[in-house]
């Protein structure tokens, strides 16, 4: 597997568990990002696109929790950078990558923060896939 580089930051990990993120949040939301303590998969079309150890598994107010993966661990040959960037008031700007599978292109099915807000620095770097987007993902 090969890294994105600086396509997605050349951070580490930020190790620090159990990290609340609550400075200038709505009322009442939450983020919390700690070590997922298990054993991460993710699946399209029947390729494995990631197996991971050491995914951050973040907790956000009303919102299914997502496990962020480092780079590392994911088959990056297989993705494609778009053009794609959100912002989130809780996160920051996240950007998209595609995933390529032989002809078939699935579009913005992974995400990532480059550089997250302080209080989301345990994602920076981190890559993360939609799996309302049909990407299959395991956590055991």
């Amino acid at each position: 597997m090969r890294t994105l580089g600086k396509a997605i930051g050349e951070r580490g990990r930020n190790e620090a568990a159990g990290q609340l993120v609550v400075p200038g949040m709505a009322e009442g939301h939450t983020i919390t990002i700690t070590p997922a303590q298990a054993h991460v998969e993710a699946w399209l079309d029947g390729v494995q696109l990631a197996k991971s150890d050491r995914a951050m598994k973040l907790e956000e107010t009303g919102i299914a929790p997502r496990y962020y993966l480092p780079a590392e661990d994911v088959q990056t040959d297989l993705l494609e950078p778009t053009s794609t960037h959100t912002t989130c008031p809780f996160k920051g700007e996240a950007s998209y990558w595609s995933v390529r599978i032989g002809d078939q292109v699935h579009e913005d099915v992974v995400w990532g923060y480059p550089e997250p807000i302080p209080g989301a620095a345990g994602i920076a770097g981190l890559l993360c896939f939609y799996t309302e987007r049909g990407v299959e993902q395991t956590v055991s």
